[in-house]
């Protein structure tokens, strides 16, 4: 099974930044915790954009599944739904390892 890499991008309204931020924040620490999680990154946009993205990398899609059910995921979403200017953007993928096998894949 090929580990699946998910990049999720979350646009928060104007002015609910903070909030969502922390939201995120509360919910890692279950997530890091659920079955098949390698990876659950926060990252914020530089510059003049408000998004953050969740870079993820979970063990098999059954997993990611898992998670997208999960107790920590469905209260995050009800908790930040509200709070954003637009549906997530969450894309899944899987790697394309090159060149050195700790720097070419995550």
């Amino acid at each position: 099974m090929s580990a699946v890499i998910v990049v999720a991008t979350i646009s928060p309204k104007p002015g609910e930044e903070a909030a969502v931020r922390d939201a995120v924040l509360a919910a890692i620490p279950q997530v890091h915790g659920e079955p098949g999680c390698d990876t659950y990154a926060l990252h914020e946009a530089t510059g003049d954009s408000t998004d953050l993205v969740m870079i993820e990398k979970w063990e098999s899609m059954e997993a990611l599944g898992t998670h997208g059910g999960a107790p920590a995921l469905t209260e995050l979403g009800k908790a930040i739904g509200p709070l954003l200017a637009g549906p997530l953007d969450v894309k899944t993928f899987t790697a394309v390892p090159a060149g050195d096998a700790d720097k070419g894949a995550l």
